[in-house]
């Protein structure tokens, strides 16, 4: 059948399944808006605030459901303010499909109004992207864009459409999407084979487990592996979920702030076992003395990540549940605790308790008391985001979703939006500082606007915490450009907006608050005030090993 262009983006997407899309109409893009008008009943779209809203939603719709997320934007500006989302989604490997129209081919190059080289931006922060400047190659560019998101390791595509191709006319045939088959053709046997040999023969095994293990789904096969050798298990940021954080051998996030468990584990361990993650420098610190005294062995699906910043002694690629299922068999029962035992001295001896008064730590743990572990946590980045990893304990993937690699402020309340969206039937909950809060809180407004029953949580000490952390540990108290304490008046500004906020500053008043907010299912707003200078604990110092990771008791000494 005879579709045009815009039609033809459409139908594809139905092909893949995709039913929201979050987006912002403009001029370039108008024609495939106008087409989404009569596919109101196929694809629920969300009319962020800003593009970037889109962009951080879909990759929070993505995070959630496991499914590729998909925004809409026009040129120029319109396609600009997507790169911070694109970017989001690159550095944590999250699916996503940006959409975005140019100008026509005849005005390409001529620096015609609202024109940019949205694919030369991109490049860099995009597994791939396209132009189509061609409408009979449209569809093929469509799907093609689905299936690099998707596999492998997931990343984001964006495909940008000349407005005249939006336009024309070409054939459509519709096509069966076959599902994306896991990424198994580089698992070698040679290679699984090294690797067990190096795990039989640990005595002091440690597994550090990262975003691999949520994205491909194995946890399932990550417990059997960890109980099978009696490992301790420690995470990054991004594997929060992949490993039960109540389970006796989890220990916490490992690196600049991890628990003094995970960190000394990972200084003692002769076998360190790395499960899709990739050695970030806020894990490793200090490279030359990271897990110094053991073999490393790591599984991943990007062979780029093998080597990178930490060599090891065995390596295999491919994805993270199909290696675990084809190593499992193989690894010999450990039955001595002793190992495992001296990790879990380490926790009773170094618990991550929450300090008396109003703060940070305290609003975590109450949400997951109040919550009982069973909601989506996305968060913003900065002390509100660490203490949201450290208090709350996560027990299923796709629960803790926040910015890793790119440590983007302002992406908590579109993700949550997305997060919202995808899974319905979650209670989601976006925690944020002040500083991150204000960047992207017009975004409230689309929460108002399509009654999404998102709660906001701000952790609010009027200064941009994290930073003010490294100036007083750092740099001698300067405060230079940290200090927000202004007349911004959050609770007026959700009202001002179209949602109901409420201010707290006791352990009382933010139960109760969270309670309602939970009670009334609509879009809320809890403000809660606590001191400026609150910090995250433990940390370790920047070029310092891990092992040198210290807290408050320590500075005190």
């Amino acid at each position: 059948m005879e579709l045009t262009g815009s039609e033809i983006v459409l139908e594809c997407l139905k092909e893949q399944g995709v039913d929201t899309i979050f987006g912002y109409p403009g001029g370039t893009i108008l024609n495939i808006y106008d087409a989404l008008y009569k596919y109101q009943d196929t694809f629920t779209h969300i009319l962020t605030s800003h593009e970037q809203g889109a962009a951080h939603a879909a990759d929070g719709y993505a995070r959630a459901t496991g499914k590729t997320g998909v925004c809409f934007a026009t040129s120029g500006p319109g396609a600009t303010n997507l790169v911070t989302g694109i970017a989001t989604a690159y550095m944590d490997s999250v699916p996503m499909v940006a959409i975005t129209a140019n100008v026509a081919v005849s005005l390409l190059g001529k620096d015609t109004f609202q024109e940019i080289d949205i694919t030369g931006i991109t490049t860099p922060i995009t597994k791939h992207n396209f132009i189509v400047k061609d409408v009979d190659k449209l569809a093929d560019t469509i799907r093609k864009a689905f299936l690099i998101a998707g596999s492998g390791r997931p990343g984001p595509v964006l495909v940008d459409i000349t407005k005249d191709v939006t336009a024309l006319k070409a054939e459509y045939t519709p096509v069966k999407i076959a599902p994306i088959k896991r990424a198994v053709s580089k698992i070698s046997d040679a290679d699984i084979k090294k690797a067990v040999e190096i795990i039989n023969s640990a005595k002091k095994p440690f597994i550090y487990t990262g975003g691999g293990t949520v994205i491909s789904g194995a946890d399932k096969e990550l417990m059997e592996f960890a109980k099978k050798i009696n490992s301790p298990v420690g995470d990054s940021l991004m594997g929060k979920g992949g490993f039960p954080g109540t389970d006796e051998a989890y220990t916490g996030m490992i690196g600049m702030h991890g628990t003094k468990a995970s960190n000394y584990g990972v200084s003692e361990c002769d076998v360190l076992i790395t499960i899709g993650a990739r050695f970030s420098d806020r894990v490793t610190g200090n490279t030359a003395k990271f897990a110094a005294g053991a073999k490393v062995v790591q599984f991943d699906v990007d062979p780029a990540e093998i080597n990178k910043n930490i060599r090891t002694h065995a390596s295999v690629i491919g994805d993270i549940k199909e290696i675990l299922a084809r190593v499992n068999p193989l690894i010999e029962e450990k039955k001595d605790r002793t190992w495992l035992d001296h990790i879990i001295e380490y926790k009773n001896k170094y618990p991550v308790n929450v300090p008396d008064g109003f703060n940070g730590p305290f609003v975590v743990s109450e949400t997951y008391r109040i919550t009982g572990g069973d909601a989506i946590i996305t968060t913003d980045v900065g002390q509100h985001q660490m203490w949201a990893a450290q208090y709350y304990k996560y027990t299923k993937p796709r629960t803790f979703i926040s910015s890793g690699g790119a440590g983007t402020m302002g992406y908590g309340l579109g993700a949550c939006i997305g997060a919202k969206t995808g899974c319905p039937d979650k209670t989601v909950i976006n925690i944020a500082g002040d500083g991150c809060f204000r960047m992207n809180m017009n975004e409230l407004a689309t929460a108002s606007r399509h009654n999404i029953p998102i709660i906001q949580v701000c952790i609010n000490n009027h200064v941009l915490g994290m930073v003010r952390q490294w100036q007083t540990l750092f740099y001698e108290k300067r405060y230079s450009a940290t200090i927000l304490d202004d007349g911004v008046d959050f609770v007026k500004v959700a009202e001002g907006l179209g949602v109901e906020g409420v201010r707290v500053t006791t352990r009382e008043e933010y139960t109760a608050a969270l309670q309602k907010a939970l009670e009334l299912k609509k879009p809320f707003v809890i403000d809660c005030q606590i001191e400026k200078d609150d910090k995250v604990w433990p940390m370790v110092a920047p070029g310092a090993s891990i092992s040198e990771v210290f807290d408050e008791s320590d500075i005190k000494k």
